[in-house]
């Protein structure tokens, strides 16, 4: 009876173990991390500081799309930790883990319309990109 449990669970580990392969595998990058950045992380980044810069949002449609490029910066970090395109396992992902939060963050500042919450997040905005590019893109910001 014990073998027959252990076997059983045993063929789950690997059946679990398969499924995890396969989903890793079902991720396929499209565009160059250059494409990424462009296209999935300084445009929603751009629209939040701008924002920010601004004043905040004046009216609910404002909010609304803050909400959106939220969604899209916090998901563009999920997006940097993807097998495929994670560079390394650690200042990488810490730093995308950094836009993960920021994103987050302004989400739910954006959702409850608290210009405050949202202003308190250009630094950590900012610093999500700076740290980042420091370490990987020392031709746009010099190590120190």
């Amino acid at each position: 009876m014990r073998i027959r449990r252990w076997l059983l669970v045993g063929l789950m580990v690997v059946a679990a173990g398969a499924l995890m392969a396969q989903a890793q595998d079902a991720a396929q990058p499209v565009g160059t991390m250059a494409d990424l950045m462009t296209s999935m992380v300084y445009p929603p980044a751009n629209d939040l500081l701008l924002s920010i810069a601004r004043g905040g949002p004046r009216d609910d449609k404002e909010w609304m799309a803050l909400q959106r490029s939220a969604v899209l910066l916090g998901e563009s970090g999920n997006v940097l930790m993807m097998p495929g395109r994670a560079r390394d396992q650690g200042q990488w992902m810490t730093d995308a883990r950094m836009l993960v939060d920021a994103g987050s963050a302004a989400y739910r500042a954006a959702r409850a319309k608290d210009l405050n919450a949202l202003t308190a997040l250009e630094a950590p905005i900012n610093a999500s990109c700076v740290s980042c590019h420091k370490q990987y893109r020392p031709n746009v910001h010099p190590r120190s």
